[in-house]
């Protein structure tokens, strides 16, 4: 194939979104790099969520070829088989796609500096379980951890039977593991600000990754931004990784109340089991999660997530 370059204005080519910033979509293709702006057909398209989103597989014509990068207009947009989003900041109802068409969620969280917060986990994890997407669970800068600390914060999400990576970029500690649960997929990485995220891709794939990282606020211990917009990398064959901003705060988006309880995967097995055909699995009496609970099966901590976000709801 020509590259862009060679290519004649109005000539069609199909890409994935790899980057949006205002009224600009970066569009990988595989003639090059293609700069594109929203026909105004599409904007208008798609209401209560983003007309465009990075991961998103769209048609584009070339207008500008002799640019760097190439100019154009995305002019089709492919239906999203699913997305990894969180409801837009100040409204009731409008959804914000972090990324299009991911693979996997790979949650990733710095066992220190900054602290871990569960709840926050939990929310990550029950986005991916609305969504239907696999969830992986890293456990960054090990090499800061105190004994225990690790295993400590683990235990939740080991027995509730989801994957659990501990990785450093220092060490090197975990970095195959990771490359391996990649491998021929496209993986959202999203958690908090100064976890590490930038960090992890520049080490799976230095020669594709710009420097990014920032640092931790010495007086606050809470990360600063160092990715202010989400960017889909190649690191390998069929292989892609979008790096996300910091995300302090998260929203629930497509997460029903009356449904929450099948997305804990350690509550299924006792779903159904419980005397009341519509028991919430807080006060009522035979309930078979509460049991399962109280039997060792299902661990506190998961269970007291459950009831914070039924109270909240």
């Amino acid at each position: 194939m020509p590259n862009l370059s060679e290519m004649a204005p109005g000539s069609e080519i199909a890409g994935v979104i790899v980057r949006g910033y205002g009224l600009y979509y970066d569009v990988a293709t595989d003639a090059g790099l293609l700069r594109c702006t929203l026909r105004g057909a599409l904007k208008r398209a798609r209401r209560g969520t983003d007309p465009a989103a990075v991961g998103d597989r769209v048609r584009a014509m070339l207008t500008t070829p002799e640019t760097d990068p190439s100019e154009g207009v995305i002019e089709e947009i492919q239906p999203r088989e699913r997305t990894l989003s969180r409801l837009a900041r100040g409204t009731a109802d409008v959804e914000q796609v972090i990324v299009a068409n991911p693979d996997q969620l790979v949650a990733v969280f710095a066992i220190h500096q900054p602290e871990p917060h569960p709840r926050l986990v939990d929310r990550f994890l029950l986005i991916a379980e609305a969504r239907g997407l696999a969830a992986i669970l890293c456990i960054n800068k090990v090499d800061l951890a105190q004994p225990g600390d690790v295993a400590s914060f683990a235990e939740p999400y080991l027995a509730a039977g989801y994957p659990v990576i501990e990785t450093s970029v220092r060490s090197g500690a975990g970095m195959d593991e990771l490359r391996e649960r990649l491998e021929g997929k496209v993986s959202a990485f999203a958690g908090p600000s100064g976890v590490g995220k930038s960090s992890l891709l520049n080490a799976l794939a230095p020669e594709r990754v710009a420097e990014r990282t920032g640092s931790i606020s010495e007086a606050t211990g809470k990360g600063r931004h160092t990715t202010t917009w989400t960017t889909l990398f190649r690191i390998g064959p069929d292989t892609y990784v979008a790096d996300t901003p910091g995300i302090r705060a998260l929203q629930l988006w497509g997460v029903h109340l009356e449904k929450l309880d099948q997305l804990y995967p350690e509550f299924r097995p006792y779903l159904g089991e419980c005397y009341y055909a519509d028991c919430r699995h807080l006060n009522d009496p035979g309930c078979a999660v509460r049991a399962a609970v109280e039997a060792g099966a299902i661990h506190p901590d998961r269970y007291e997530s459950y009831r914070s976000f039924v109270d909240e709801g």
